[in-house]
């Protein structure tokens, strides 16, 4: 191979510098080509498949071949580190929530990724957190629950699946703007336990996700759903009021799962991703299997639009988690 005299190896570094500096466009007109990895965050069978799984079907038919790589531990922290650190150019994609992409990253020491480490595309779900109680309370809405805890300081307790979950926080957020209620937390493993113990009368309350479940045992009179933590009442449960009906107007807060990216992910990369789950997302046949799952789907969604749900959940999580003193999951 011929060297190089020293004025071509100047002008070739100078060539090569001003190549880094423009966008590799050809990236983006190329996309994809090969397969689009789809990262759950989560061991395999859990609700994240059920999300992410049949989104990654369609997919197959509107960008090419997509397959979903379920990689659990820590909370999600391991998945969502995995892409945070993959190459940014749409092969890599994450099935990310308020847990992973807002609550891990405030409550961890040195985080492996931070919230600013991706790039929102598309809100697959939303899904509305319930207070649900047991039968015995004295109380068929938040005002009756809250009046109750006042005058029985200590008695109640509510359970949540654990320490950090985006249910623990809503209880503080509950207990704060309620007056400093005196209303004990029990973290359990998972939400199922606690429902269990709900339905005994081990526990007095509890926060979770709403579901076809607890729907049903609200109709068979075991637990009683007070209110949903939406701005509005759920398609799927429109007989349960919200709780800014029920006279608590800074009580929102809205489950969520969808698509994120490595920050540094062309803009074209992004749109046209999201731009086929919008029109997957408009399949009746997705939107049913959603809400069979008790979720309510988003054929609406946009990067900006779910941008700006993830910078509010992080501003509404934020000062509760300061107040209540959490480092970590």
């Amino acid at each position: 191979m011929p060297s190089l005299s020293r004025r071509q190896f100047v002008n070739a570094a100078a060539f090569a510098a001003t190549l880094a500096g423009i966008p590799r466009s050809g990236r983006a007109a190329d996309y994809p080509s090969r397969p689009i990895r789809l990262v759950i965050p989560y061991t395999a069978g859990g609700s994240g498949d059920q999300i992410g799984r049949p989104w990654a079907e369609r997919m197959s038919s509107r960008l090419g071949p997509t397959f979903v790589e379920n990689i659990g531990g820590a909370g999600g922290a391991i998945g969502t580190t995995a892409v945070a650190r993959d190459e940014p150019d749409g092969h890599s994609l994450l099935l990310g929530n308020g847990s992973t992409q807002v609550i891990i990253p405030l409550t961890t020491p040195n985080p492996a990724y931070s919230i600013g480490d991706f790039r929102a595309i598309y809100r697959l779900i939303n899904s509305a957190l319930v207070f649900a109680i047991h039968p015995s309370l004295p109380a068929t809405n938040l005002r009756d629950l809250i009046a109750f805890a006042r005058i029985n300081p200590g008695t109640l307790s509510y359970g949540t699946p654990g320490i950090g979950t985006g249910n623990h926080l809503v209880g503080e957020l509950f207990k704060q703007q309620a007056g400093a209620l005196d209303v004990v937390h029990v973290p359990y493993r998972g939400i199922s336990q606690a429902t269990n113990d709900l339905v005994s009368g081990q526990i007095s309350l509890i926060i979770a996700v709403m579901s076809v479940q607890l729907q049903q045992l609200h109709r068979a009179g075991k637990i009683r759903l007070l209110a949903v933590t939406t701005d509005s009442r759920l398609s799927g449960a429109p007989d349960i009021p919200t709780a800014i009906e029920s006279g608590m107007p800074d009580l929102r807060y809205e489950g969520w799962f969808g698509l994120f990216a490595p920050k540094m992910t062309e803009d074209a990369i992004i749109d046209r991703i999201a731009q086929a789950t919008r029109a997957a997302m408009a399949d009746p046949e997705l939107q049913a299997h959603y809400r069979a799952q008790g979720m309510e789907p988003d054929s609406d969604s946009s990067p900006d639009k779910f941008q700006r749900i993830v910078d509010a959940t992080s501003t509404s999580l934020a000062p509760v988690i300061k107040s209540i003193g959490l480092k970590s999951l």
